[in-house]
């Protein structure tokens, strides 16, 4: 029988496979390098695309919220403005009540009374004065019940001046002015 030595041949095939193998493992991993790096950058891509997304929205965020802080100034401004206009038209409104008060206090006084002092707090009156008699202080409250501009008449005090001689009686009164407006609302 013949004998042939295939050896060297198997040898050198396996060499061959070991070579192919390592190529393509090689080219395998430098392939998947290249995949790998281009995700890599394709993320990166996308990663940097949203922060500039998002940068430009804090950016509008900044300027929406500005423009907000100027619309809240704006409002508290109107309302302040508001708020001055009604006191002017209030005061407006109220500006005839001091001259019909006035004029009213004169037409309501009794003969033998005559007012000291009289003060206002708001809408109520303090009348602070002297009458010949009590009969004059309850005429007075008579007639500050039968006035359109005043009402509720209430007598705080009267007494006679132990020091004077005469029969003159000092009273403090009470009574409540009445507006147009609370005309207005009454009827």
């Amino acid at each position: 029988m013949a004998r042939i030595n295939l050896l060297p041949w198997r040898e050198e095939q396996r060499k061959e496979q070991l070579r192919q193998f390592l190529t393509i493992m090689g080219l395998s991993a430098l392939l998947m390098v290249a995949i790998i790096a281009l995700v890599h950058l394709q993320i990166a891509g996308m990663i940097d695309k949203q922060i500039a997304r998002n940068n430009y929205l804090k950016q509008e965020i900044a300027k929406v919220e500005k423009q907000i802080k100027e619309i809240d100034n704006l409002a508290k401004e109107r309302k302040r403005l508001l708020a001055r206009m009604e006191v002017i038209e209030q005061l407006q409104r109220n500006r005839p009540e001091i001259v019909h008060l006035f004029d009213e206090i004169a037409k309501i006084m009794p003969e033998g009374t005559y007012l000291v002092s009289l003060k206002q707090q708001g809408k109520n009156l303090v009348l602070e004065g002297r009458a010949q008699s009590n009969a004059r202080v309850s005429a007075l409250m008579r007639n500050i019940e039968a006035s359109p501009w005043l009402a509720n008449p209430q007598l705080q005090v009267i007494k006679k001046d132990p020091k004077s001689e005469s029969e003159e009686r000092n009273f403090v009164l009470r009574a409540t002015q009445i507006s147009e407006a609370d005309e207005k609302k009454a009827s």
